[in-house]
């Protein structure tokens, strides 16, 4: 799993209150999302959602945001979860902040408090304009490989691919690496990287780096730990140190609002300004449906009397 978790607002955060209900009563994501008329992952996405955001907002005793993720905890919560939907106001509880769109100015002093306050500043910087330039999830950044990223030669492989492997979804996707924003931040990086002999080759060939290894390494010079875990009879995926470590570069940036979610928001608003239809945004994203791209990132739409003003 990654930390992808719509808002909820007005009859749609009322709703992923019922699915709560329901998913801990017993019900399976299918059997709901069949009572509702959506997709399974879309019940389960805001199941989990709501069940987070009791945990910040009111407290489930024994839960923390993490537990949220595992349907197991959540019925083993049940009483709990009850108790703390006594208290929790879906709608008035609230901040559209999480729907914003993240400006160009914001990213520039995000990156300048990031620079100044990270212990891995030249990773970090790098893993922040990731999010806006792929579109990726947490999980997916973790398990890119170095030569998603680069050629043999060391030139950036501007129109690579998520492999299979790597996406949540199990397909592979196009991946654009298109900003010099990014080919700057991840020449530092691996620069650093090959002084420090993490993850080294022998030869000059991938600037000398292994091209198996992960793009991404922790602090000891290892990938990121991902757990594997069964829930509902599938297996499962979820890396807890590469969600904290985005969550400490908000805090960073002075973005504490902000979430991989939201960033991917940004993403979709800024495809959209450029021209982007549904089909595009879900390739990039790696949402298959339209109707699924739709329901996650609505395309705003002006109002009736911005339409018909001065049309001639």
């Amino acid at each position: 799993m990654d930390d992808d978790e719509p808002g909820s607002t007005g009859a749609a955060a009322i709703q992923a209150v019922a699915m709560l209900r329901a998913v801990i009563d017993g019900r399976t994501y299918e059997s709901v999302a069949a009572d509702f008329g959506i997709t399974r992952t879309a019940v389960e996405r805001r199941v989990k959602a709501v069940a987070i955001r009791l945990c910040r907002e009111v407290g489930i005793e024994g839960m923390n945001d993490g537990a949220t993720a595992f349907v197991r905890r959540l019925r083993e919560r049940r009483a709990a979860i009850l108790h703390a939907l006594e208290r929790f106001e879906p709608v008035a509880g609230h901040t559209p902040r999480e729907d914003r769109v993240v400006s160009a100015d914001e990213i520039a002093r995000a990156v300048l408090r990031i620079r100044g306050r990270s212990a891995q500043p030249a990773r970090d910087v790098a893993l922040f304009y990731t999010l806006f330039v792929t579109g990726a999830r947490p999980l997916e950044i973790v398990r890119l490989r170095l030569r998603d990223y680069l050629q043999a030669g060391g030139e950036v492989r501007r129109e690579s691919e998520l492999p299979a492997s790597a996406s949540i979804s199990g397909k592979s996707r196009p991946l654009y690496f298109a900003s010099r924003k990014l080919d700057d931040a991840l020449d530092a990086y691996l620069a650093e990287r090959v002084a420090r002999g993490h993850g080294i080759a022998d030869g000059v060939a991938f600037r000398g780096l292994d091209p198996d290894s992960p793009l991404f390494l922790s602090a000891t010079g290892e990938g990121f730990r991902i757990t594997q875990y069964d829930a509902e009879g599938r297996r499962r995926c979820l890396c807890r140190p590469i969600l904290e470590t985005y969550r400490k570069l908000f805090r960073y940036a002075e973005l504490e609002w902000a979430t991989p979610l939201s960033i991917r928001r940004t993403v979709v608003a800024r495809l959209y300004d450029r021209g982007a239809d549904e089909e595009q945004v879900g390739l990039v994203l790696g949402i298959s449906e339209r109707s699924a791209v739709r329901e996650q990132f609505p395309r705003a739409r002006p109002s009736m009397a911005t339409l018909v003003q001065e049309l001639v």
